[in-house]
């Protein structure tokens, strides 16, 4: 277990999850289920079940590094990374990584978001053991896929060479499908969802930044000073900035031939909206959900409600409705037009400025 480490991104902005979600406080340090414990708080608590409590990473930005402080306490800021500026999960990856490779030249690093939810637990813990007993032999990239429950226009896809087994090579990854495509893969053997979780050693995802992302490779080495310390934490270099703003499927993932991938035995979501909030929710006859709030429906289906005190909110005449109220704003959208919350983020801001974001 010396050699495993973990990578928590815990960066993201969680717009799509607004009003609850606000630059201040993102998605990944909310309770959405009144469970006790944020997204990132069950992120890690998970993990420290697999790693060392020493071996877990943190990476953020200065603005959210109070918060993750916070939420835990038991994290040394030393194993808190700081990003100058978000520039998404390859550079972030590879800045992490490398940092990691100057504590142990031999880590296996397990790689997460910090916003995902998971239940079956100990099967999940089974399967990144099992990842990482792969990765420490082999200089492979691996991801875990998910096998499809519906077909969900809302995520990537993975289609893999092998049937029915446990550990396969991956074909290709395809972004976000149409509704038709996504039934063709829901109703294939081949085809999972993208999860966003990877495994591999730090060698093999350095040797692949050489090899795909060379840019991010020289800004790295280019660095006179790779780490610095900032109140306790670690923070990139400023060369960080000049990194591409790109994810790590379309930077490596899509291009490297040594991917593969093990078909995950848990339940996930990747809890990327409201509508997928909606779809785990509890709902009553006529499929509303409810949650954090007493609500009172009347000829009313199939809709979202949440509010963040103790008021009763009433709702009449209304089928397929996104009803969010959180402290100075109340956004009542359509549930099948939930896509154009960013567009509305975009516009408030220009309106009212950075008030309400």
């Amino acid at each position: 277990m010396t050699n495993n480490y973990c990578i928590i991104m815990s960066g993201g902005s969680g717009n799509r999850f607004w009003p609850f979600s606000r630059e201040k406080k993102p998605k990944q340090f909310l309770d959405f289920f009144e469970t006790g414990n944020s997204l990132l708080q069950q992120t890690f608590d998970r993990f420290k079940n697999i790693i060392p409590i020493e071996n877990i990473f943190i990476v953020t930005n200065e603005k959210q590094s109070k918060l993750v402080k916070k939420q835990l306490p038991n994290l040394d800021c030393r194993h808190i990374l700081l990003e100058p500026i978000r520039r998404n999960t390859a550079p972030c990856i590879a800045y992490a990584s490398s940092y990691i490779k100057s504590i142990n030249s031999n880590a296996n690093i397990v790689v997460t978001p910090s916003d995902h939810l998971i239940s079956q637990e100990l099967n999940f813990i089974n399967n990144i053991k099992a990842g990482l007993s792969i990765v420490c032999k082999s200089p492979i990239l691996l991801t875990l896929g998910i096998k499809p429950t519906r077909p969900e226009i809302e995520y990537g896809y993975i289609q893999t060479y092998e049937k029915n087994v446990f550990f396969r090579k991956v074909k290709t990854f395809i972004e976000k499908p149409n509704y038709d495509l996504a039934k063709i893969f829901f109703e294939c053997d081949d085809f999972f969802w993208n999860s966003g979780i990877f495994i591999w050693n730090v060698d093999a995802i350095l040797e692949a930044f050489n090899m795909y992302m060379p840019d991010i490779s020289i800004n790295l080495k280019k660095s006179v000073s790779r780490y610095s310390i900032s109140k306790g934490m670690i923070s990139f270099d400023k060369k960080y900035t000049q990194c591409p703003n790109i994810s790590i499927d379309y930077g490596i993932m899509e291009k490297a031939n040594n991917v593969h991938m093990l078909v995950a035995e848990f339940k996930w979501s990747d809890l990327g909206t409201w509508g997928s909030l909606y779809n785990l929710a509890k709902k009553d006859v006529q499929g509303n959900a409810t949650l954090k709030c007493r609500t009172f429906f009347a000829e009313s289906k199939n809709n979202l409600v949440t509010h963040s005190d103790e008021k009763l909110v009433v709702v009449q005449g209304l089928n397929d409705y996104i009803i969010i109220e959180h402290n100075d704003v109340l956004l009542i959208c359509k549930r099948s037009e939930e896509h154009r919350i960013k567009q509305l983020i975009l516009n408030i801001n220009l309106t009212y400025g950075k008030k309400y974001l």
